[in-house]
């Protein structure tokens, strides 16, 4: 489960002088083993939840309450060192989520098949494209075991191919461990989930029936 306790988040806006409130006092709870859906559109705060479940991001007030391991967005880039290789920043985040020996190399050996980036894997990640970065990005997200596992737009990177094995993967992960996704494939809504929680103006409604979600979020 899954608890969010009267959350306020702001940002300040590009002139730094006002600041522009995103959530005002929200509770909401998600219950036990559910795939979560978040929809909403552009600018809803969407995406700054996912952030503040997956602990990349913190509230001004409040609290959320869990005892699950949360990854962080599944094909996240941005913590990448660019001027180490593939394997180095991946080598790197694995001794930190406390891989060793074998373990370490696993993961490895599993970013480096799952990326299919071939040579790529051992070139500074400053060379890569947006699309090289976000399949190792994946591929390092997949290796470790959460509870829950953070997907924004993710599985948008790459041909079809990757997209179609991404997936495929997704789909394994689900049963063994949950998902909160945020998405505008409603193909992937209706596919990977069974809750959905549409976000708008700040506040956040429950559907227990993923097409009510999906159509209340079209109706908007």
């Amino acid at each position: 489960m899954i608890e969010v306790r009267n959350l306020y988040k702001s940002y300040r806006d590009r002139s730094q002088q006002k600041r522009y409130r995103v959530f005002e006092n929200l509770s909401f709870t998600i219950p036990e083993g559910r795939n979560v859906a978040i929809l909403g559109r552009n600018g809803s705060g969407k995406s700054t939840l996912l952030r503040l479940l997956g602990g990349i991001d913190v509230p001004d007030r409040g609290r959320i309450i869990t005892d699950k391991r949360i990854s962080w967005p599944v094909g996240l880039s941005g913590g990448f060192q660019g001027s180490l290789t593939g394997r180095e920043n991946v080598k790197f985040v694995a001794r930190v989520q406390g891989a060793r020996g074998p373990a370490l190399r696993r993961i490895v050996d599993y970013v480096e098949s799952f990326a299919e980036i071939g040579d790529y894997f051992d070139e500074p990640v400053k060379t890569y494209s947006s699309g090289m970065r976000g399949r190792v990005a994946f591929g390092l997200s997949l290796a470790f075991d959460f509870d829950y596992y953070l997907i924004d737009e993710a599985m948008s990177v790459g041909d079809a191919h990757f997209k179609k094995k991404a997936k495929t993967v997704l789909r394994e992960k689900v049963g063994k461990a949950n998902v909160l996704l945020v998405s505008h494939s409603m193909g992937d809504v209706t596919a990977l989930c069974d809750l959905v929680l549409v976000v708008r103006a700040g506040k956040i409604r429950c559907y227990e029936e993923v097409k009510a979600g999906i159509q209340a979020y079209q109706q908007e």
